[in-house]
């Protein structure tokens, strides 16, 4: 069988550590066959954004309806979309295509605090994008920011959020604990089926984090059309991201927080 198509939504990053770079670098390392739809190009290094030209929606759904028409797509990344009319151009592509395998990243911050998702556009992620997702990955300030509330500051409080998140559509949400303290990195992972499970793995000692999000989900939207189920999938993806971070620091890619190693099982 041929490799499995799977498709990035998101913006552009120069410096290669999140974005669609690390989109494809990830879905190349599980074994599967990257395609992209560009919403976004930044002016972006380690150290930071210095600037963000959105690609106009019409565009966009251009992209999209002569990629979908064309090739089998068998899971999808949706990362930065930037403004309220790409998310809802998006969101009305996942319908209009029968997407499957929808995992949602909902970026709206740089980790250099550099918003990547217009104030404006939050109601349409959640509105519009957030019930047509299989799988949404918002780390703490992002579930905050979705939930319209202080964020989480211990486990429980996670695992409130993250039952409320799917209130709001998805039929699972991953909500990433990355932002707490601790020696262990616990994410929550809840369905609509009323299952509950939480990963934990070593929190790894390094300040090369960037892309660390685009990483995870689209190693789990490579992963999901893999593994049995979504629980498996983000499993082996979070493992996946563990020993990329351990080996972060092999990559000179700036001087500023540089990416994960999404090759450490090459080279």
């Amino acid at each position: 069988m041929s490799a499995y198509n799977i498709v990035s939504i998101a913006g552009s990053d120069p410096s290669g550590g999140a974005g669609i770079q690390a989109d494809l670098k990830a879905f190349s390392a599980h074994g599967t066959f990257g395609m992209s739809v560009v919403t976004a190009l930044t002016a972006q290094s380690t150290r930071g954004v210095t600037g963000v030209h959105p690609v106009p929606a019409d565009f966009v759904v251009r992209q999209m309806d002569t990629l979908f028409s064309d090739a089998t797509v068998h899971a999808v990344k949706i990362g930065m979309l930037g403004t309220a009319e790409v998310t809802e151009a998006v969101a009305e592509a996942i319908d209009r295509h029968g997407l499957r395998g929808v995992v949602v990243d909902p970026v709206m911050v740089a980790k250099s605090g550099d918003r990547l998702l217009e104030t404006s556009a939050i109601e349409a992620l959640r509105t519009e994008l957030l019930p047509r997702a299989d799988l949404i990955t918002p780390n703490l300030p992002e579930a905050a920011d979705l939930l319209d509330e202080p964020e989480a500051t211990d486990l429980a409080g996670m695992r409130d959020q993250a039952r409320r998140l799917l209130e709001r559509g998805p039929r699972r949400v991953l909500l990433k604990g990355g932002h707490l303290t601790g020696g262990e990195s616990v994410d929550v992972l809840v369905s609509r089926d009323g299952d509950l499970r939480e990963f934990s793995a070593p929190r790894v000692a390094t300040r090369n984090t960037h892309g660390t999000g685009c990483t995870l989900s689209a190693s789990i939207a490579a992963l999901l059309p893999q593994r049995p189920d979504a629980a498996t999938a983000v499993a082996d993806a979070k493992s996946y991201l563990t020993e990329a971070l351990r080996r972060a620091d092999e990559i000179d890619a700036g001087h500023g927080q540089g990416p994960v190693h999404h090759f450490h099982a090459w080279w």
